[in-house]
């Protein structure tokens, strides 16, 4: 009996030690998720940069006569609208805002390319990272069952006959994208605040 009690200890102290390895090897769930909106913030805060380093060109030194897009994501730059967020519907919000930015800027490139504007700034690169940023944003809310908003077909200009046109509705574009950055940026830190430790 006593060999058989040892033979059981012996068995289950193994078995702690195999649960143990498993435990560090992999993460716990809300640790994983804070990583991973890390991730997404520095990705919203690369993006961020990229605007702003495409506004610094020579070509967007004047003022906006008027605003061309109708349909763009109206963004919200109070403080004290960050403590009120709730985590599934801010996730979907910022979401169905990427993917109208993605719309307006898929349609400027077309429009640059097209028309073969060498003096504004590519947006090929911005376009790929925000793609990048709608995928991993995807998991999370798959991850939160956050419910996806409909996106409406974007409202644009009608076709940019003149030079000055494209190069307008590219400054108002990355102008509107940049405080959409800097806002989500904010808002992903605050949403990661609000998960459990």
């Amino acid at each position: 009996a006593v060999l058989g009690d040892s033979s059981s200890s012996l068995l289950l102290s193994l078995l702690l030690a195999q649960l143990h390895l498993l435990a560090s090897a992999f993460p716990s769930q809300p640790r994983r998720i804070q990583t991973d909106f890390d991730k997404l913030t520095n990705q919203t805060r690369h993006l961020l940069k990229l605007t702003q380093d495409l506004l610094k060109d020579p070509v967007f030194g004047t003022e906006i006569d008027h605003h061309r897009f109708k349909s763009l994501p109206a963004i919200s730059s109070r403080v004290s609208d960050l403590s009120s967020l709730e985590f599934k519907p801010t996730l979907s919000q910022l979401y169905a805002d990427l993917k109208s930015f993605e719309h307006h800027f898929e349609w400027l490139n077309r429009i640059t390319r097209k028309q073969q504007h060498s003096s504004v700034p590519k947006l090929t690169d911005m376009i790929s990272h925000i793609k990048s940023l709608i995928h991993s944003l995807q998991r999370q809310m798959t991850r939160a069952e956050a419910p996806r908003i409909p996106v409406p077909s974007p409202s644009l200009p009608p076709n940019l006959a003149f030079h000055w046109e494209v190069v307008q509705s590219s400054q108002e574009l990355l102008q509107q994208f940049r405080l959409f950055c800097d806002w989500a940026s904010r808002v992903f830190l605050t949403l990661k605040s609000k998960l459990p430790a």
